[in-house]
Order: C-alpha cells, then structure tokens, then sequence
C-alpha cells in the first residue's frame, strides 16, 4: 500500500538505502568469489571457496533478516513496504544462488570447470555489478531515472546471453559427453549457474517497477 497522502510531508526513514547497498557488496564479494573459485580444480580449493562463500551467504541472510526487521517497525518507509521486501529477498535469492553453484561444485567434484561455466560465472559478476550501481540510484531516481534504466536493461541482456551459453553449452554437452554420471554432475551445475543469472535479472525486474511507481 502506498503511503499517504500526509506521509508526504513525514521524513522518510532512509536507513534502507545504506542496508540495501550493503546486501548489494555482499552480492558482489560473493560472485566475485565464484568467479575466482573457477579457476581452482582441487577438492580442497573448492571447499574453501565454499566455506567462503557460505560465510558470505550468512552475512546476506543477517542484512536481509535486518531489512525485514527494520521494516515492521519503521512507521514511514521510502517506498512501498512490500518493494522494499521484494528487492532485498531477490538480491538475497542470487547469493542463495551462488552459494548453491559453490555447494555443488564442492559435493560433486566434477572435472574441471568448462570455460562456458566460467562465462556465466563472470556474467553473474557482472550483473552483481549493475545491481551495486543500482542501489547507489535508489536514493535520487525520482529525479533522474535514466541510469537505473539503464541497469535493468543491462540486466535483461546479460541473462539473454547467459541463456544463449547455457543452451549451447548444453546441446553440445549431451552430444559430445560419454560419462553419464559427469554429465549429470555438470548439467546441474551449469543449470544453477543459468538459475542465477536469471534471479538476477529479476532485481532489474523488481526495479523497472519502482520506475514506473515513483519515477
């Protein structure tokens, strides 16, 4: 529900601004971090990127938990309550996202990672990017919408190229793999990667919308 018409002349609380860029560095230290596990193949390395990763995780579940908190009970909040709830449990779905890319990298230790696997990684890094950028804009877009525009756009075309990675890679996995239980092993993977890039898209989604609501 939106606020009222009073409400217009109530300070809004801004904390959410600073809780919703923080939620946004711990979405890139983790992709960031996915990123550099990629080019590491041993048991060991792989589970200590996890464990990074997963400690990062932790860190995203704390600042959402905190957002929500905050939410019920703060009286004037910047934007509709449920946004503000949507954005910070989608950024908190890509992380959920790459630590689960990390998890099964680690558990099922397959061969080394394709380098089309590697390429989504780097294009879910680079959507972790834009949806930092992002929420640098969410204070100030009323007045200038046109950057946090241009993310979500940004956001729509890295996931049509990831998708475009995927499905090639896929084809090609199935006819050129002779290993059924490896080809498991990296369909899946490389289907959580995919997964991620389009829960990151879904931020750009969430945003579009706060556009047309209050731009």
């Amino acid at each position: 529900m939106k606020n009222s018409f009073f409400s217009r002349f109530t300070p809004k609380e801004p904390k959410f601004f600073p809780l919703l860029k923080q939620l946004s560095d711990v979405l890139s230290d983790s992709a960031a971090v996915l990123v550099e596990s990629l080019q590491h193949d041993l048991p060991a390395e792989r589970a200590d990127y996890y464990k990074r990763i997963k400690d990062l995780e932790r860190k995203g579940d704390k600042l959402t938990h905190l957002i929500l908190d905050e939410l019920s009970t703060t009286f004037i909040t910047p934007f509709d309550r449920e946004d503000i709830s949507s954005l910070a449990s989608c950024m908190d779905d890509v992380i959920d996202g790459i630590n689960s890319c990390a998890k099964r990298i680690t558990i099922y230790n397959p061969r080394p990672i394709s380098e089309s696997g590697k390429e989504l990684s780097r294009l879910i890094q680079e959507e972790a990017a834009y949806i930092s950028k992002a929420m640098d804009e969410l204070e100030t877009f009323r007045k200038n919408p046109a950057p946090l525009r241009q993310y979500c756009s940004k956001l729509h075309d890295i996931e049509n190229q990831a998708d475009d990675v995927y499905e090639f890679f896929i084809t090609r996995l199935f006819e050129e793999e002779k290993d059924c239980i490896e080809l498991i092993k990296i369909k899946e993977i490389m289907h959580e990667l995919e997964k991620t890039t389009d829960a990151a898209e879904h931020v750009g989604k969430l945003l579009k919308n706060l556009i047309i609501k209050y731009a």
